[in-house]
């Protein structure tokens, strides 16, 4: 196994429980020894068997990625026939199954992966093609989310992954307080959809601009200028709205008006009410809500026309 694919996502976790989220961390082998030595050479003990395992929908399995010639030999794939029946057991009961780098491979070895969509490190893309043509490989993309598989692309991946469980099974504000915790910046893959907006422009360590996000964060449904977010971090106006824009490559009229668009979409898909989408967002009223949401969709439809190769 890789070290950091699985170091990174304990340690976020780790943090996480820190700031007293309800985590349960196991660390398991795929055979009944208790030892196991990394591609590194960093061994470790007292590692508790898969089968010592019956999950719930509630829980989690991160599958590491191992040296690439372990998985193109067929004894040992074959060696972990049991492994992959008990991950298609907890995929049937609703577990959540993550992947770090070539730990897709085992995924897609134990069949879990059929008629999904997936990704895995860039530089075995092309033989994860050709071992599973059948499989939806994803190229350029920091992890994708496929219902209750989530598959990233290696190394510290994992750990935006990570962050991205925090973020959805407990709160924007633990994932911001762990990552910052960990001195993480927050990245966004070529196209990849999955990282929020509400954790988006946070790759600084500015706390004054941190505590202005926070208060932009915490007051979305309320109408607010740039002077109460000055008042809030004690700074002038002049010099927030520069150091802001410094900071973080926008103003904070675009990043409060991004963060009310991503709520409202959210809201929107849920089916809730236009009266209530624009209340709980800030917008004036609900005619307000809509032109803004137009013309973020116009925008959305003019860049993906754009991507588009010429014919």
């Amino acid at each position: 196994m890789h070290l950091l694919d699985i170091n990174g996502p304990a340690h976020i976790f780790y943090e996480a429980k820190e700031y007293g989220a309800e985590i349960e961390l196991h660390f398991v082998s795929l055979s009944e020894s208790c030892e196991v030595t990394s591609s590194a050479g960093l061994k470790f003990y007292e590692l508790q068997y898969f089968k010592d395992f019956n999950l719930t929908d509630q829980d989690f399995i991160l599958v590491p990625g191992i040296t690439f010639s372990l998985l193109e030999d067929q004894k040992f794939l074959e060696n972990c026939t049991p492994f992959f029946q008990w991950l298609r057991t907890q995929h049937e009961v609703g577990v959540t199954i993550c992947s770090i780098c070539t730990g897709t491979f085992l995924l897609a070895a134990s069949g879990i992966l059929e008629d999904r969509s997936c990704t895995t490190h860039w530089k075995r893309i092309p033989a994860f093609k050709k071992a599973y043509p059948r499989i939806d490989i994803k190229e350029k993309r920091l992890f994708v989310v496929d219902d209750n598989i989530l598959t990233s692309a290696g190394i510290s991946s994992g750990i935006d992954m990570a962050l991205y469980i925090l973020e959805h099974r407990f709160s924007t504000r633990l994932a911001i307080d762990v990552a910052k915790e960990a001195v993480v910046y927050f990245r966004r893959g070529e196209s990849d959809p999955q990282l929020s907006i509400f954790l988006e422009y946070r790759n600084h360590l500015d706390e004054r601009i941190h505590r202005a996000q926070e208060f932009i964060l915490k007051n979305l449904g309320k109408h607010f200028n740039q002077t109460d977010v000055a008042d809030n971090v004690h700074m002038s106006v002049r010099n927030l709205t520069r150091l802001f824009k410094r900071t973080t490559g926008i103003t904070i009229h675009q990043y409060t008006e991004k963060l009310r668009i991503e709520r409202a979409l959210n809201l929107v898909s849920e089916k809730n009410k236009l009266e209530l989408v624009a209340s709980e967002c800030g917008f004036k009223s609900t005619s307000h809500l809509s032109k803004v949401l137009d013309r973020y969709k116009e925008k959305q439809h003019d860049l993906t026309l754009s991507q588009k190769p010429n014919d």
